[in-house]
Formats: C-alpha cells, sequence, structure tokens
C-alpha cells in the first residue's frame, strides 16, 4: 500500500506538510505503525482485503496532524474521507477506514480485530527495545508543544502510561508485552533513584 497512488500521496503530505516541532508524530512514526500493523495481520491470519483497509488507515491515521492537535483523528478521517474517494474507495470501504483510524484515539477503545492491529501498531515500541529514543522524540515533541516540563515530569507520565496501558491481539502481548514490562521497571528503577 506504501506505493499504491493514495499511499503515496498521504506520505508525500506527511513529509513535506508536517511543520519540524513534531519529532514523534511524523512520517517516521507512519510507517512504523504501517510495518507493526502489516506484521501482526500476518500473525493474526487477517484476510487481504481486511488487511488492506488496515494498511491504508495506517497510513492515515495521524494524517489530521496536518490540520490540528486537539481531536486529531477527526482531521485523520476527513483527509482519509476526501482522498480516498479521489482514489477510488467506495463509501463503505472509506467508512471501514475511518472506524479504524478512530480506534487509535486514547483511551483505545477498539471493537473489532483490524481495530485492535491498529492499537497494537501505534504503541508497538512500548514494548521494543527503541523505547528510549522513540519516546525520547515524543518528549521532543510535546515540550516543543509546551505540553510538558522537565524529563522527570515525562518519565512519570510514562510509568502511569505504561501501568495502565495492555495490548490487545494475542501477538502484541506474545511479542511486546515482556519487553514493556521490563521497560516499566527499568523507567519506575530510574524515576525511583531520582526522589
Amino acid at each position: 500500500m506504501i506505493d499504491s497512488p493514495e499511499g503515496k500521496y498521504i506520505l508525500t503530505r506527511l513529509r513535506y506538510e508536517l511543520p519540524g516541532h513534531f519529532h514523534y508524530h511524523n512520517i517516521d512514526h507512519t510507517l512504523d505503525v504501517y510495518h507493526s500493523a502489516e506484521a501482526i495481520a500476518i500473525q493474526e491470519y487477517i484476510d487481504g482485503e481486511t488487511t488492506r483497509l488496515l494498511l491504508i488507515a495506517a497510513l492515515y491515521h495521524d494524517s489530521g496532524y496536518l490540520k490540528q492537535i486537539s481531536e486529531h483523528e477527526k482531521a485523520s478521517c476527513a483527509i482519509a474521507r476526501e482522498a480516498l474517494v479521489d482514489f477510488g474507495y467506495t463509501a463503505a470501504e472509506i467508512d471501514a477506514v475511518c472506524s479504524i483510524i478512530m480506534a487509535t484515539q486514547l483511551p483505545q477503545q477498539p471493537k473489532t480485530l483490524p481495530e485492535q492491529i491498529i492499537c497494537d501498531a501505534d504503541l508497538d515500541y512500548l514494548g521494543r527495545t527503541d523505547f528510549i529514543t522513540t519516546g525520547n522524540r515524543l518528549f521532543e515533541e510535546m515540550k516543543a508543544l509546551g505540553s510538558i516540563g522537565t524529563i522527570d515530569d515525562w518519565n512519570k507520565l510514562q510509568v502511569d502510561f505504561l501501568k495502565t496501558h495492555h495490548y490487545f491481539t494475542k501477538t502484541a502481548v506474545e511479542n511486546r508485552e515482556p519487553k514493556k514490562q521490563e521497560n516499566l521497571r527499568a523507567l519506575q528503577n530510574k524515576t525511583f533513584s531520582l526522589k
């Protein structure tokens, strides 16, 4: 889907139109979510048509940042609705894509397997070895937007988030949950040692 016309269209927009202070919500994150969703979809054995719509949703899921930060998921759906009709998508297909996009809204409450997959893909990094470096990009973005102060504030926010977060798919629970718990313990030790 990355090389499809609808994929190239949104990736080009994300590459050239997003402001530089989006250190995390940018084309790199979008591609990360895309590849994570693709990998989970294979392991969850979802059919080709559902996978196609899931992957388009992954490419468009944060495109709303081109317009706004608050409720960016709704803006992402508006962009998807406007663009995908020009690429021959039916109303039903666009509705399915938008349902998948809206599932990424926090707190996550996915209802279908494709929605569960995109939620897990969106936060895949929580259970990976690049957790700190990826998280630091989100910290830099939030700092630039004035929504967080110090690194201590950030570490506490991450501990709270990791404590309440859970993966939905069997694949993510098996492949990401153990490392996520390890990342949480490391953060808790770091936060505790700073007191």
